[in-house]
């Protein structure tokens, strides 16, 4: 068995969606995925998905990219993205995947899930693009934060030799840095966190390593080659 991550499938079997303003490292994107996926993947393994799964706009449009998932091997763990605008309640997702007969496929959202006796847990986070200058923008904020820490609250119950935090957007980046996110993690004891996101220019400006006592990693698809990251063995 082993623990895996990758973010950023941008995943359009169905919704044509050119990538290549991207850079070339997007071209034959999909085919990268399927290639290093089964190349690494066993079935018993676990893949955590950092988000921007899927370009459809609704389960129904997002179906194929879905099959492609499941027919892939390993349990795979979906947190959202920015771009997952297909994303439902937990119960009308639950029931697409039942209704589909996907059964290796589960949702990060407001819990959390083991591998072993490591605890994964995480949310979508926010964006350092935005600010609170909209109360509107501080509201959803605060219910990200909310569910960044019953998440973490859930893993930490059960006294794991680990918790690792997955997020879609990066706490840090270049001179942003999200305080709250950050201390939250350092509240649970977080020593690991793996975020996506970042694309083309916005690439060099990615932190990653040991900051505060947290190593941070960005494993988007093109920044890893569209290859699962091992975390774990």
């Amino acid at each position: 068995m082993a623990l895996f991550t990758l973010a950023d499938l941008h995943l359009s079997t169905a919704v044509p969606k050119p990538m290549d303003i991207f850079g070339g490292r997007w071209q034959g994107y999909t085919e990268k995925i399927v290639k290093n996926w089964r190349a690494l993947i066993a079935p018993e393994d676990t893949v955590v998905l950092g988000g921007d799964i899927s370009w459809g706009i609704s389960l129904s449009e997002a179906r194929t990219d879905f099959e492609l998932l499941e027919s892939l091997p390993g349990r795979k763990l979906i947190l959202k993205g920015n771009h997952d605008l297909w994303w439902e309640t937990a119960a009308k997702m639950h029931r697409f995947l039942e209704e589909h007969g996907m059964q290796s496929i589960d949702f990060l959202h407001n819990n959390c899930f083991f591998y072993e006796n490591t605890a994964l847990c995480g949310t979508r986070g926010w964006p350092f693009e935005q600010d609170f200058a909209d109360p509107h923008n501080e509201k959803i904020f605060r219910r990200e934060l909310m569910r960044l820490e019953a998440s973490l609250r859930q893993g930490a119950a059960a006294a794991p030799e680990e918790i690792v935090c997955f997020l879609h957007y990066p706490p840090l980046y270049a001179s942003f840095r999200c305080e709250a996110i950050v201390s939250m993690l350092q509240k649970y004891g977080v020593r690991r966190c793996f975020y996506g996101h970042l694309h083309s220019e916005s690439l060099r400006y990615a932190v990653e390593g040991v900051y505060d006592g947290i190593e941070w990693r960005l494993v988007s698809g093109d920044h890893v080659d569209f290859t699962p990251v091992l975390l774990k063995k």
